[in-house]
């Protein structure tokens, strides 16, 4: 019997890109992986934007924290609109969220490990 050929990238993977003031990182990464994320990390920043446009985004300084996720497309309106509801209401929690779509090929296993397909990543070591 002829193995049946399984298509490997069934959803579109996105990078979000979420910057906020420092130590508000962990927060935002525990968020989005509550809502499914796989996959995130997040460094330290220094911005470039003048004192004015930081005051419009409701950030105080230059030290920010960049957190770089990556996302199903289908549960990105539902990270997003959990993102803004946080930016709105936590003290010192805003920030901006943008996404980018994936657009280099990757590995079976790396994607079917981002995209959180266990068929995928079964049997895979390490």
């Amino acid at each position: 019997m002829a193995e049946e050929k399984k298509n490997i990238a069934p959803v579109k993977l996105e990078l979000l890109i979420i910057i906020v003031e420092n130590g508000k990182g962990s927060f935002y990464g525990d968020l989005v992986q509550s809502l499914g994320c796989n996959f995130q990390f997040a460094c330290h920043a220094k911005g470039t934007a003048d004192s004015a446009m930081l005051r419009r985004l409701g950030l105080s300084d230059y030290d920010q924290t960049a957190v770089f996720c990556v996302v199903q497309e289908d549960k990105l309106d539902e990270i997003t609109e959990a993102l803004e509801s946080r930016f709105r209401t936590i003290r010192g929690g805003k920030g901006i969220a943008f996404a980018v779509p994936f657009s280099s090929l990757i590995g079976k296993t790396v994607y079917g490990f981002l995209a959180g397909d266990e068929r995928v990543t079964e049997g895979q070591n390490g």
